[in-house]
């Protein structure tokens, strides 16, 4: 039988701040839910899943210690530099 397990993974506080910050510039509130590790036990493999920002319906994944946000899924990425631009633009 196999048994998967789910860890939380907290969101890293100055990335939490950052993503906040940067929102409070464009008038509007993150929505942020923590992402989780989840693990088949007896085995080696693990799998990641990325904290999910949604800014104006728009879902935005991140990961700690990374300054890169990626728009919907992995292949779009913008600097988080770049994310008051990004929102400024969607309306």
């Amino acid at each position: 039988m196999v048994t998967i397990r789910n860890e939380k993974i907290e969101m890293e506080e100055a990335l939490k701040n950052k993503i906040e910050f940067i929102c409070s510039f464009c008038n509007t509130t993150p929505i942020i839910y923590n992402g989780n590790i989840k693990m088949i036990e007896h085995t080696n493999l693990q799998y990641i899943e990325s904290h999910r920002v949604i800014i104006k319906g728009i879902t935005f994944l991140a990961f700690n210690y990374e300054n890169i946000l990626y728009i919907e899924n992995l292949s779009n990425a913008i600097p988080l530099n770049d994310l008051e631009q990004y929102i400024r633009s969607i309306n």
